[in-house]
């Protein structure tokens, strides 16, 4: 048995037993496809099983001439997990990375538009067209919720409370959480529901599903991202963002304007409030104001 029959039981066990959802098992597993190109470009026959931690080294020795620290961190990551399955399935004694250490990153602060930024993307949407009514409310559910793109790509229609002010999100690992939502968002969305998605022929399989194409099947990601990456050129936006952008902005729009950490990891489905606290240091100016409003030593 050599690469592809472990990496498909690694892969199940990243769905049953880990419960990823099926772009982080992407994600993991380009990571081993990677590697096994370097093996065959080298023609190096060798099984998982088998493989040193020198041939490794040797493989992020290639891939460190073209790839970022994150990104090199990112690899190797990806591949210590693979290896400690392997380990923990007893088809290794140990793993090739124990040794091998991830290259210094350093914290990357996340992008984020001001207010008056996203109410220009918003704005330059052409509300002439079906699309247009679609894409203000996805734009509008982004920040107006701090949805990741997949939360919103399979958002459905039975997932909206509206009379109780919430909507029901399935997030990393299939989590389920009740995010707020105002509204201003909760109208465009019911614009477009009401007055351009019934008029779709729904393919079989996406009825439930809130935000379509016009051919009637679920958006993709990929497809949000040019949605935004379009905007942004159209108003002149000298920024790379994505809808994760939207989600940074929602998060640090809701600290500036006084919520709690707290408040804002539950509504972004964080596990850990350490993974919230990066957006603490988006605004040092913010946290000095707050220190001499609120300290007893001020």
């Amino acid at each position: 048995m050599k690469w592809n029959n472990y990496i498909k039981d690694y892969q199940s066990y990243l769905r049953i037993e880990r419960g990823l959802s099926k772009n982080t098992i992407e994600n993991y597993s380009f990571d081993i496809e990677r590697l096994c190109l370097f093996l065959e470009a080298n023609q190096i026959d060798i099984s998982p099983i088998k493989i040193t931690d020198e041939t490794i080294q040797q493989f992020i020795y290639s891939v460190s001439k073209e790839l970022n620290p994150r990104s090199q961190a990112r690899i190797i990551s990806g591949l210590k997990s693979f290896f400690n399955y392997l380990v923990f399935e007893d088809y290794r004694n140990d793993s090739p990375l124990e040794l091998i250490e991830s290259p210094k990153t350093g914290r990357k602060l996340p992008d984020t538009l001001s207010v008056k930024e996203i109410d220009a993307l918003i704005a330059a949407i052409d509300l002439s067209s079906n699309e247009g009514e679609r894409n203000r409310a996805i734009l509008e559910s982004l920040y107006g919720c701090g949805l990741r793109v997949s939360e919103l790509v399979s958002l459905k229609i039975s997932d909206l409370f509206f009379d109780e002010g919430f909507i029901k999100i399935t997030g990393k690992g299939n989590k389920e959480r009740f995010v707020p939502i105002g509204k201003l968002t909760q109208k465009y969305i019911q614009i477009y529901r009401d007055e351009i998605r019934v008029h779709l022929t729904i393919k079989k399989g996406c009825e439930d599903t809130l935000f379509l194409n016009r051919r009637g099947n679920q958006l993709t990601r990929a497809m949000i991202f040019t949605i935004i990456k379009d905007l942004a050129v159209k108003i002149g936006l000298n920024k790379s963002i994505s809808p994760h952008t939207l989600r940074h902005s929602f998060a640090t729009h809701l600290l500036e304007n006084g919520a709690d950490l707290r408040s804002i990891q539950l509504m972004l489905g964080h596990e850990s409030i350490t993974t919230t606290e990066i957006y603490v240091h988006l605004d040092r100016s913010f946290l000095k104001e707050v220190m001499h409003s609120y300290h007893p030593r001020k």
